[in-house]
């Protein structure tokens, strides 16, 4: 079983390989510099279809690779934020500018992915939850970002998107969200890390062993918050040196075989 995080620079892109070598992805940024398809790695893993794909959040560098994937591999099912439908995104992503590629097929599939889950795909020893915020109380698509508490047999990873601060407020109203929080292991910094993504509440609850951030060359405000995330978590062994934040710009991809 392994849990990865790939290296995408200012995006996200994560999979999880349960010991059957049934697959779910989590978003499909891409690497812009060094040209990094996760499309074209999972082929090479051997992969030829997706039995779970998790849209975190509906902005590009979370689904820049989805022509490509959705074009390789099979996808069969598909977990978003369904409080805000195909033709509202639609609408909300054209008041900023034209729909990219990526957009256009995660538009169409919003449409076509609409039964409910029945016989879904096995996944030995993984289990998860989801929460959201719902849309329109928030009307930009970072705040409805999902968040998935992801449990590999005895280690738990949080995914939360891009959600910014009234986000996680208003998840931290609801009981199960903080009890979730205190099963978190490895905590990945919402928003890339920057500052908006940050909520000192959520470590009331939340003591990860590490932080985890998906960045790039500096941009964004992105590395500022390393020192704050950091005297959240506990410490790991990483490479020899006791680590409290890893980051994809540093430390390249990441991942966990359990």
């Amino acid at each position: 079983m392994r849990f990865q995080i790939m290296d995408v620079e200012h995006g996200f892109c994560a999979y999880a390989e349960a010991d059957n070598n049934n697959l779910m992805v989590f978003d499909c940024g891409h690497h812009g510099v060094n040209k990094f398809l996760p499309s074209n790695y999972l082929l090479k893993r051997g992969h030829r279809s997706i039995e779970s794909f998790f849209v975190t959040n509906y902005d590009q560098d979370h689904i820049s690779d989805l022509p490509n994937l959705y074009s390789k591999l099979t996808i069969q099912t598909l977990y978003r934020n369904k409080s805000i439908s195909a033709e509202e995104l639609r609408r909300l992503k054209l008041q900023s500018g034209s729909l990219s590629d990526a957009m256009k097929v995660l538009l169409s599939m919003m449409t076509s992915y609409t039964a409910t889950v029945t016989n879904a795909p096995e996944f030995p020893n993984i289990t998860w939850q989801i929460f959201h915020n719902n849309y329109p109380e928030f009307e930009d698509t970072n705040n409805i970002s999902l968040v998935i508490f992801l449990k590999l047999k005895n280690t738990t990873f949080l995914i939360p998107g891009d959600l910014e601060k009234p986000g996680w407020e208003k998840l931290l109203h609801k009981p199960t969200f903080r009890q979730a929080l205190g099963e978190v292991d490895y905590l990945i910094a919402s928003h890339h890390g920057r500052e908006n993504g940050y909520c000192k509440q959520v470590f009331d609850y939340c003591t990860p062993l590490a932080v985890i951030m998906s960045d790039g060359p500096k941009k964004h405000a992105t590395q500022e918050m390393v020192s704050t995330y950091a005297q959240h978590a506990k410490g790991i062994q990483f490479n020899g040196k006791t680590r409290y934040v890893l980051t994809t710009r540093t430390d390249g991809t990441l991942w966990w075989d359990l």
